[in-house]
């Protein structure tokens, strides 16, 4: 296969390339330097933007904790759903789409990259059983190890060998692509009914605290040179006053990067990132929290942009959700994953006329617009979290138009605007800046060299969108832009056309990521695992790891 993509405006931000007009040539699912035109499918791209398929390092689409969402919330299956096709699956789901249908749908946008952010390494098989069958995207998961016993009775011992062993270990049994933490010490709490106050309180049953979980498993990070940084969902998340702890967390661990460059990549930053006593004076830290990430370079981190509308909440925090549980009076679901990790979900409604949710909003906005280096900060709603991924064109339309962010916000709680400072930022994110954000940026802090960008070499994933950088009128750009990135022109999977005008013309398989994660001493570290399972575990071991011959890798 042979395909050829002319006259379009290429935005490649890694290789420095900023609205070019210039064509793209793919070959065997590469971009190549160029192909027979005689031979080749033709894309006539002009007058349109080309990106790099989208890359999203961070939004809960597969799992146990997904399904039991689907399970919880029957009334979130009629308000949305697929009608089947002659070439897709009829599906249903808002917030919590079914498997194929969040494929179609993040195909639909020009993203061709998902990583589950969450899974609980128990029911690891639960989690790559949905990623295989989902449509259109190479997607990877990160294994919640920050809680698990292995990890924390080795990093009490002081012993950061046994405990990078223990985690490669884990990494190959379960294709895992990172270390996922959440609520460091705080899940270990949760089994005692408790949850910890900080980074410096510890943790019930261990002489340790979270700062001691964090710089441990960075360590441990480094040593078995993973692709990607610790992926840190902070202590006290969604807590007014919680911004301190954040800002403590990321000063623990400035002395850790020794050649400048990132060594952890913190979540949803806005829930982290709250001033106040209590609800009735809460305020964001917008500037508090760009104004270090822009004097430091040791981390990412990701909007979770909350969108107004229904969404899902799930996390391993568990303790967070009882208290979102009780301020909503929405059902719940919460639990305990045997020695690994806790969970729970909650119903969720964000409306503009919530001083609180009205505040969140305009958090996670004005720390993306302050925030001056693109690089370091990402787009994500943390679907389902803040709301669901399909409303990733109305959160660009918000960072790319400043008009958009206005007449949003006139609609928005009248206490709230008075503590925001949004209406005072006119930044306005240029193409280039949002290919960075929802490309560019999470490939590198993913280290996938082949994604996120158009050069040689790379993956033929592209995204044609119906923008002409040449032709924008300023007045209606942002509505432009929404429609744009709502159904790009084209979506092209390793050089296959898989959406055309929005609508899905050809189910194509994407693959499945997992770093290769070798151990030390193999045969010893098998033998420590067996004993903790007959010790601990309801599975036996020879039933826990996932087999990879059905995956597609």
């Amino acid at each position: 296969m042979e395909l050829l993509i002319k006259n379009g405006f290429v935005v490649d931000p890694i290789n420095g390339i900023n609205c070019q007009k210039m064509d793209i040539a793919i070959k065997d699912g590469k971009v190549v330097q160029s192909v027979n035109e005689a031979n080749a499918k033709i894309v006539d791209a002009s007058g349109m933007t080309v990106m790099a398929g989208g890359v999203d390092l961070h939004s809960h689409i597969a799992g146990a904790e997904v399904n039991m969402a689907r399970t919880l919330r029957p009334e979130d299956h009629y308000k949305d759903f697929e009608r089947k096709t002659a070439v897709t699956r009829s599906g249903v789901g808002h917030t919590v789409p079914s498997v194929y249908t969040t494929g179609y749908r993040y195909s639909r946008m020009g993203y061709t990259t998902v990583m589950n952010p969450s899974m609980a390494a128990f029911k690891a098989k639960h989690a790559h059983e949905e990623m295989n069958e989902m449509p259109g995207l190479d997607k990877g998961t990160y294994p919640l190890l920050g809680d698990w016993w292995f990890s924390l009775d080795a990093l009490q011992k002081g012993n950061l060998e046994e405990c990078a062993q223990y985690i490669a270990w884990m990494m190959d049994a379960v294709k895992g692509y990172a270390i996922k933490i959440v609520n460091p010490g705080g899940l270990e709490a949760w089994g005692y009914g408790r949850n910890v106050r900080d980074v410096d309180d510890e943790v019930p049953g261990y002489s340790l605290t979270p700062r001691d979980i964090i710089r441990g498993l960075v360590k441990v990070n480094k040593m078995l040179n993973m692709p990607h940084t610790i992926h840190l969902h902070t202590n006290n998340l969604g807590k007014p006053g919680n911004y301190l702890n954040t800002l403590n967390t990321m000063k623990a661990m400035e002395d850790l990067s020794t050649d400048g460059k990132p060594v952890a990549h913190i979540t949803h930053i806005h829930y982290s990132a709250l001033k106040g006593s209590g609800w009735m004076d809460l305020t964001g830290a917008s500037e508090e929290i760009s104004h270090y990430m822009n004097n430091h370079s040791h981390i990412t981190m990701d909007m979770g942009q909350i969108v107004f509308s229904e969404a899902t909440t799930m996390t391993a925090d568990g303790p967070f959700q009882l208290i979102l549980s009780q301020l909503s009076g929405h059902k719940w679901v919460n639990s305990d994953v045997e020695a690994e990790t806790s969970g729970g979900i909650v119903p969720f409604t964000y409306r503009k006329s919530n001083y609180v949710n009205a505040i969140q909003w305009t958090n996670s906005l004005e720390i993306a617009l302050l925030i001056k280096d693109p690089w370091k900060i990402f787009m994500t709603t943390d679907h389902p979290n803040g709301g669901p991924f399909t409303a990733y064109p109305k959160v660009l339309a918000w960072l790319y138009s400043k008009k958009a962010r206005d007449a949003t916000q006139k609609k928005t709680n009248a206490k709230s605007k008075k503590k925001s400072i949004l209406a005072s930022i006119d930044r306005e994110l240029s193409l280039y800046e949002i290919a960075i954000m929802t490309r560019a940026g999470p490939a590198k802090a993913l280290n996938m060299k082949n994604k996120g960008h158009l050069g040689i070499g790379a993956d033929g994933d592209v995204a044609i969108f119906n923008i002409n950088p040449e032709k924008i009128d300023i007045a209606q750009k942002f509505r432009t832009a929404r429609r744009a990135f709502a159904h790009a022109a084209y979506t092209i999977k390793a050089g296959e056309i898989v959406v055309k005008d929005g609508e899905v013309l050809q189910h194509v398989d994407g693959e499945t990521i997992w770093a290769d994660v070798k151990m030390n001493n193999p045969l010893k570290i098998t033998d420590e695992v067996r004993q903790k399972f007959k010790d601990y575990y309801s599975i036996e071991y020879e039933n826990y790891g996932i087999d990879t011959t059905y995956l597609k890798h």
